[in-house]
């Protein structure tokens, strides 16, 4: 019998390019776990995130762990997406230990692409394709919230001054990373 080895790999290839001074890169490697806080439960999970990641996030606003090394994004009510760089499979595991099993959690790491767009021109291609105001007043630092990119769902974090993380169904990503590279390349 032979000994097969499985190796995880990028969704679009490891994409980067750079436009003119703004890059557009898929964040790789990722892990993306979703936690879902159980209903009548929630003071202990709400505990268990402050003791793992120093915080909650707000429905539009992000949550950054004191290492800088997690990002927690509420994407539901009583669901929070944590997002942090992680080469193994057991981005699960992890979580639910860090959560001391509070939450019920599922990796999502395989069903989203994620790119970063970094920049000068970040700000004038995302607003052709992005129906969010992305105005430094409207939509600051660490801000995030869910659309649509083109006609694909899409959810934009803003994670610094001219630098946005996009993340969008990997069942799409080549689609997804050509709008946006197009968009890029029209105002380069």
């Amino acid at each position: 019998m032979t000994d097969l080895t499985l190796t995880a790999a990028a969704t679009l290839g490891g994409f980067a390019h750079d436009f003119s001074g703004t890059t557009l890169t898929e964040i790789t490697p990722l892990a993306i776990v979703a936690a879902a806080i159980p209903q009548g439960d929630e003071k202990s999970a709400h505990a268990a995130i402050k003791a793992a990641y120093g915080g909650l996030p707000t429905p539009t606003e992000t949550h950054v762990s004191k290492d800088g090394k997690t990002r927690l994004v509420q994407v539901a009510p009583d669901q929070i997406f944590v997002v942090f760089g992680s080469d193994t499979n057991q981005a699960n595991s992890e979580v639910n230990k860090a959560l001391k099993g509070t939450c019920y959690t599922t990796d999502q790491t395989d069903v989203w692409v994620t790119l970063e767009i970094s920049g000068p021109n970040a700000r004038a291609a995302m607003a052709r394709i992005c129906q969010i105001d992305l105005h430094r007043d409207a939509f600051p630092i660490n801000t995030a919230a869910r659309s649509t990119m083109e006609h694909m769902g899409a959810m934009v974090i803003r994670t610094g001054e001219d630098q946005f993380q996009l993340m969008s169904a990997s069942s799409s990503a080549g689609t997804f990373l050509h709008a946006v590279e197009t968009s890029l390349k029209n105002v380069s």
